[in-house]
C-alpha cells in the first residue's frame, strides 16, 4: 500500500515547503482536492518541489470542464512528472454545478461513465491509436488534427479515478475506472458489503477484471499517546462524521451498521448549530467503525489490519494544514508511512 497526503491548493510557496516535507518525512505522494482552487497549478509547484513523490486529484470535478480540457491537463501533468500523476474525477452536487459553474448536471453516474470514457477517448487519440472518436450520450468529440493533437512522451498509460460512495456510480468506477476514490466517510462493513460487490458487478459488466481496479482509501485518523493527546483530533473526527453524517448521500451507511435515525438528528444539529449534541451523538462505537483511533505506535498496525489487501492507496484525511505542523508531529507521521508502506 502506498500513504499520501491529502491537501488542498494553497499558495505555491505554501505547497512547495509542504512537499518537501511530505517527502523527507517518508510518505508516497499527495492527493489535491478541488475546493476554491483548482489543484493543477498547486500539483506543478509541488512537483518541482519534491519530484519523488506521486501527484493526484482526488477529486477534480468534471462536469465544468470539457473531456479534452480534462485529458489536456493531465497529459501535461503525466509527462511533466514523470509519470507519477493519476487523474481523479468527481461529479460534486447539482447546486455547485449549476449554479456556481453554470454547467450541466443531469444523472451523474450516466454523465460520469460518458465523461470518463471521453476523457480515455482523447487520451488515446494522443496517443495515435486512431482518430478522435467519441458519441456518447453527453459527449461528442470527432474533430483532433495533429496540429492540435499534444506531442507523444513516454508516460501515456494516465490513470482515470472516479470517487464513488452509491451503488450506481460505484458500479460504473467497475465499469470504467481505474481507480475508485473511496468515501472518506466509510466503513469496513460498507466496503466489504457494499463497494467490493458493487466494483465486482461494474466490472463484470463490462468484462474487466475487478482486482485492475485500484481502491483509493482517505481515512479519519485521531492518533495520541494520551487521552488528553487524542482529545482535538476526536474532536475533529467526530464533527467530520457529523458534517458527512446529516448528508443523504452517505448516512445509509448508519442504516446499515443499525444507526437508524442518526442522520436526522445530525441534521438537527447541523442546522441549530448544535455541535456539542452532534459530538455525543458520534459515540465511541461510532467512531471506531468511521476512524481509526489509537495510540501513534499502533496506527500503522490498525490501518494495515483494516486495509491490507484491499486499498492500494491510503491517504491521511485532511491535511491542509499540514505545512504549520510541527516537526516531531511530522516525524510520527512519517513512521506510520514507511511502516504502511513497507507491509505491502
Amino acid at each position: 500500500m502506498e500513504f499520501d497526503v491529502m491537501t488542498r491548493a494553497t499558495t505555491w510557496d505554501h505547497v512547495s515547503v509542504l512537499a518537501r516535507r511530505v517527502e523527507a518525512a517518508g510518505f508516497s505522494g499527495m492527493l489535491f482536492t478541488e475546493g476554491h482552487q483548482v489543484p493543477w497549478m498547486n500539483i506543478a509547484a509541488a512537483a518541482l518541489a519534491a519530484p519523488s513523490l506521486h501527484f493526484s486529484t482526488g477529486i477534480a470535478l468534471a462536469f465544468p470542464r470539457s473531456p479534452m480540457i480534462t485529458a489536456e491537463i493531465a497529459w501535461e501533468l503525466a509527462q511533466n512528472t514523470r509519470g507519477r500523476f493519476r487523474l481523479g474525477l468527481g461529479s460534486q452536487v447539482k447546486a455547485h454545478i449549476t449554479k456556481r459553474y453554470a454547467s450541466t448536471f443531469d444523472k451523474p453516474a450516466p454523465q460520469m461513465k460518458d465523461y470518463v470514457q471521453a476523457v480515455k477517448a482523447c487520451l488515446s487519440a494522443f496517443r495515435r491509436e486512431g482518430p478522435l472518436q467519441h458519441d456518447g450520450p453527453y459527449y461528442k468529440l470527432s474533430l483532433l488534427t495533429e496540429q492540435w493533437t499534444p506531442s507523444r512522451h513516454e508516460h501515456e498509460d494516465v490513470k482515470v479515478d472516479i470517487s464513488a460512495v452509491g451503488p450506481i456510480m460505484v458500479r460504473v468506477a467497475g465499469e470504467v475506472a481505474d481507480g475508485v476514490h473511496v468515501h472518506p466517510m466509510h466503513s469496513m462493513h460498507y466496503i466489504k458489503n457494499r463497494l467490493l460487490p458493487g466494483l465486482a458487478e461494474g466490472a463484470a459488466r463490462a468484462g474487466r477484471d475487478v482486482a485492475m481496479i485500484d481502491k483509493i482509501i482517505p481515512v479519519i485518523v485521531a492518533a495520541g499517546n494520551t487521552p488528553e493527546e487524542r482529545t482535538m483530533p476526536i474532536r475533529e473526527a467526530k464533527t467530520t462524521l457529523a458534517f458527512y453524517g446529516a448528508t443523504p448521500n452517505y448516512a445509509f451507511q448508519f442504516d446499515d451498521l443499525g444507526y437508524h435515525g442518526l442522520r436526522d438528528q445530525l441534521r438537527d444539529c447541523l442546522k441549530s448549530g448544535d455541535t456539542a449534541r452532534s459530538d455525543a451523538l458520534i459515540t465511541e462505537d461510532i467512531l471506531d467503525q468511521f476512524a481509526v483511533v489509537a495510540r501513534w505506535d499502533d496506527v500503522a498496525d490498525r490501518m494495515i489490519e483494516r486495509y491490507k489487501g484491499i486499498a492500494s492507496r491510503l491517504v491521511i484525511y485532511l491535511a491542509s494544514h499540514w505545512r504549520e505542523v510541527d516537526p516531531k508531529t511530522l516525524e510520527r507521521w512519517g513512521e506510520v508511512a514507511r511502516a504502511v508502506r513497507q507491509a505491502g
